[in-house]
């Protein structure tokens, strides 16, 4: 597969934060008597705000920003066992020695995402997209859209890193080529994507003379 640039998501892809949001959801899920698988099942890949609209339907928007505002705090401040996944450290470093344009396209908001690059300590990104900078998060395709223009390169080729159902649909929807990484087994589309992972140590990047990029697989 071909292309110019890199968008990754962040949580799930480039860090593993699971334990972090899974605490944080859970007890959010205690306090308002909802089961933990509901609330585990719907919200990867989606932003905060979309996920409490989903579970507070009939709340007024006071309650859910106050919600949200609760739970960003949370999140920000609970970085405890927050790593970069396998190879994205050294991924990412490559890029940026070989001169590849990369960005981060996240569905956290910037306190929370900002935290977690740090506490996994991924090298620092000129384009740094969360959700307080788009209107539709993911599964609309917004976000990369976004990214890709911050790139300065068409979404055609872009190539979208991502490990939720959420975003692997957006990313289709924005036009980009897909790169599915530890993906569930029955997310749909999957037979559209470049590549499908278990870890983003598989990839091998080489930037052409002409500022293509050829990304193949590790025999």
């Amino acid at each position: 597969m071909q292309c110019k640039g890199f968008l990754f998501d962040l949580d799930g892809t480039l860090v593993n934060s699971l334990p972090a949001v899974e605490r944080a959801w859970c007890n959010w899920a205690d306090r308002f008597g909802i089961a933990h698988d509901d609330v585990l099942s719907f919200i990867h890949g989606k932003q905060a705000i979309t996920s409490l609209r989903h579970f507070m339907a009939g709340s007024t928007d006071a309650e859910i920003a106050q919600e949200f505002t609760r739970l960003e705090q949370i999140e920000a401040q609970d970085t405890d066992g927050i790593t970069a996944m396998p190879g994205a450290i050294a991924l990412l470093n490559h890029l940026d020695a070989s001169g590849i344009p990369w960005a981060i396209v996240t569905s956290g908001s910037a306190p929370v995402a900002h935290a977690r690059h740090r506490a996994a300590g991924l090298p620092a990104t000129n384009v740094f997209i969360t959700a307080e900078q788009v209107k539709r998060g993911k599964p609309e395709p917004d976000a990369w859209l976004l990214g890709a223009k911050l790139l300065g390169l068409p979404p055609t080729e872009c190539v979208v890193v991502e490990d939720a159902p959420a975003g692997i649909v957006s990313g289709l929807a924005a036009g980009c080529h897909v790169i599915a990484v530890n993906v569930p087994a029955a997310s749909p589309r999957l037979d559209e994507v470049d590549f499908t992972l278990t870890t983003l140590e598989a990839l091998s990047v080489t930037r052409q003379p002409d500022g293509t990029v050829a990304v193949t697989l590790n025999a």
